[in-house]
């Protein structure tokens, strides 16, 4: 779905709250990179934001799997990200399952001045569960996009981030290495085989 992109005046603006999730490898990224870029070539004004934790490509720009990218600002908590946005029509905010539940009233906040905000994050963690604040997001947005992987074992449509290394806490950052998108069948079936830790 595209979203019309229009220069209007700030008084006339709508905010509004677009969530992209999805599991691990299913694009999340790189669409939110799309909508960002195509807000920028409308002559809109956009910054983005990640949490300062993930770095696993870049410090300060958000990386998607397929290697396109975007300079971001990385902050350490949600809030920082309302007194960074001063003066924006887009705010872009991938990773959002790594912020704490104030990032849902960050992005209200930013939508009821007029800005339309843009977030991306993992709708589940590595046991199928739903992942810190994204289903309070997800209920608060105008837009919900949900993208698929391909499951890595049947070809399927994929909706589960399955972590092949042993580690229990809820985040561990990680690749190919460690994850792998699988579809229902396929991730129940590598959940029951493997073994339980902790």
């Amino acid at each position: 779905m595209d979203f019309p992109e229009k220069s209007i005046s700030r008084a006339a603006k709508r905010g509004s709250v677009e969530v992209i999730t999805g599991s691990m490898f299913s694009g999340k990224t790189e669409e939110l990179i799309r909508r960002l870029r195509r807000a920028r070539f409308a002559g809109l004004t956009v910054e983005i934001f990640k949490p300062s934790l993930d770095n696993r490509y870049s410090e300060t720009r958000v990386v998607s799997h397929d290697e396109k990218s975007i300079v971001s600002t990385p902050v350490d908590h949600a809030t920082a990200i309302l007194l960074l946005s001063e003066n924006v029509d887009v705010v872009g905010i991938d990773e959002a399952q790594f912020f704490d539940n104030s990032i849902v009233e960050v992005c209200n906040n930013l939508a009821d001045k007029g800005i339309r905000v843009i977030v991306a994050g993992l709708d589940m963690d590595f046991l199928g569960k739903p992942f810190g604040p994204m289903p309070a997001l997800m209920a608060v947005a105008e837009y919900v996009t949900k993208v698929q992987a391909i499951c890595m074992r049947c070809g399927d449509l994929a909706t589960y981030s399955f972590r092949k290394s042993t580690e229990d806490q809820v985040v561990v950052l990680g690749e190919k290495d460690k994850y792998e998108p699988l579809c229902r069948k396929c991730f129940n079936e590598a959940i029951n085989k493997k073994p339980m830790h902790g």
